[in-house]
């Protein structure tokens, strides 16, 4: 393992047009769990609803569906924001106009069921499909933390049911898979609670599962986001360890708001770096601090040097903290393969923001520019708000902030100019809700100015609930 864990100060960030971020204005019921009100309550209906308003201009060339995955229980009885159904909601654009509208829960097996997370066996079909919305292979795909990818229209989000890639795929497919840009190849992996606890994938660019490998750890840890570059595969294995009397725990009380992972640091933490195209016996592991992370912004590589930029925690699920995660951070892990080290530097750390994009096109490759989604220190629930673009190169960012009773979700950034391979060249779709007038709006800024605000915002005929992952399918000219 590596030998060395070094950490340096935050960059100065000359460019910021904000520091420390507003109070919260968003008023808390303590009677009622925080993610089953305000904009985190699930809505109880699917709508269509065509030709919608539009406040400023729509780039005439921004031509697609923009679709969004989240957690929304149909009975509003979730025992955790993570847990509830998924249902994702769709805009499509086309020369200048939003064309429509429209919301579907995914139709799941609990779905269909009418059963929550943990009522039934979690794994394969029996999953929300909640986390994140995936384009890939001509399919529309969406997928939780655990079991199998359900797989969507794109005309309608109608389901047309659990894949599991011609059998190909026996265990959990995660959320956050990575497409290669070069090749077009997807690269998934997937853990369990029980062995294999870690299982890796190819898929070809025409949807085929082509590898897969089972990677032996120690033990069940959550695993929620990795990493490639151009030659290989990045996992993290931190310390946040399944527990069986937690889970037993949570299936007979789920009203208990308790999980089946614990913070656990006395595992242990480390980085393990793969071949890409396959070789779990080649896995290279490099020990870390005890830290969580659920999402990363890309990793690359530069000769020796393997870098990933992380949002960081210092612990999350910890019991004695009672919060999803504490003590964020965005930093840089570098790992010397030559030399066996490790080093880290602090990037950011009075709002580093979460839910992390870049552009698809340098997934894997040297990047200059993250976007992000600020937070807000509320201490009685999770609290979005700026649009945050970083600059990697210049260890400096620009951030919108959509001001107190507004707040934005995830930024997802879709290509531009295809002629044009800077990683701004093009725009950052964001779905931002206002407390005060119980409205959200699409907004779509020009990535290259995102501190002008939005270039259009195109209002939802209903509020859209925080959520958690996007994908953007592009018009294709035959």
């Amino acid at each position: 393992t590596g030998s060395v864990s070094q950490s340096m100060a935050p960059s100065t960030l000359p460019n910021s047009t904000t520091t420390t971020p507003p109070p919260s204005t968003v008023p808390f019921d303590a009677s009622t769990p925080w993610w089953l009100q305000g904009n985190f309550a699930p809505v109880l209906d699917e709508l269509d609803v065509m030709n919608l308003e539009v406040r400023g201009a729509i780039p005439p060339t921004l031509n697609g569906v923009y679709v969004k995955n989240g957690s929304n229980p149909p009975r509003s009885d979730s025992p955790h924001w993570f847990f509830g159904d998924g249902m994702v909601h769709g805009v499509r654009l086309a020369d200048g106009k939003a064309e429509w509208y429209r919301n579907r829960w995914v139709q799941t097996q609990p779905f269909r069921d009418k059963v929550g997370f943990g009522e039934g066996s979690p794994g394969g079909e029996g999953n929300q499909s909640n986390v994140s919305a995936l384009w890939h292979g001509g399919r529309l795909l969406t997928s939780g933390e655990v079991g199998f990818p359900y797989q969507l229209n794109p005309d309608d989000f109608s389901t047309m049911g659990a894949l599991n890639f011609d059998g190909s795929l026996v265990g959990s497919f995660t959320a956050h898979p990575k497409i290669d840009p070069s090749t077009g190849r997807m690269h998934a992996f997937g853990y369990g609670f029980t062995a294999p606890f870690l299982s890796y994938y190819v898929i070809e660019p025409d949807g085929s599962m082509s590898h897969t490998e089972n990677i032996t750890i120690p033990r069940s840890t959550m695993i929620h986001d990795f990493q490639i570059t151009e030659t290989d595969a990045v996992f993290w294995d931190l310390p946040i360890v399944f527990d069986m009397d937690a889970a037993i725990k949570f299936i007979q009380d789920p009203s208990s708001g308790a999980m089946p992972f614990i913070w656990t640091p006395d595992a242990g933490a480390r980085i393990g770096i793969m071949p890409l195209a396959g070789g779990a016996d080649a896995i290279d592991w490099f020990d870390i601090d005890p830290c969580y992370v659920f999402h990363s912004v890309n990793a690359f590589r530069d000769g020796n040097t393997v870098n990933i930029d992380v949002c960081h925690l210092t612990s999350a699920f910890d019991p004695a903290i009672k919060d999803i995660g504490s003590g964020a951070s965005l930093r840089r892990w570098t790992i010397d393969t030559s030399t066996r080290t490790f080093t880290e530097r602090v990037l950011e750390t009075e709002n580093p923001g979460d839910l992390p994009t870049r552009d698809p096109r340098l997934v894997g490759r040297r990047h200059r520019y993250g976007y992000l989604v600020g937070t807000r220190e509320n201490p009685d629930t999770v609290e979005f708000g700026a649009v945050i673009k970083h600059d990697f190169v210049n260890d400096s960012r620009v951030v919108w902030d959509p001001g107190p009773t507004r707040h934005a979700a995830e930024p997802y950034f879709v290509p531009g100019d295809v002629n044009d391979l800077s990683d701004d060249a093009g725009w950052v779709l964001s779905f931002i809700h206002d407390d005060a007038a119980d409205e959200t709006v699409l907004a779509v800024f020009d990535a290259t100015d995102i501190s002008r605000g939005p270039v259009a915002e195109i209002v939802m005929p209903r509020r859209v609930p925080y959520g958690f992952h996007a994908t953007f399918i592009p018009d294709v000219v035959a």
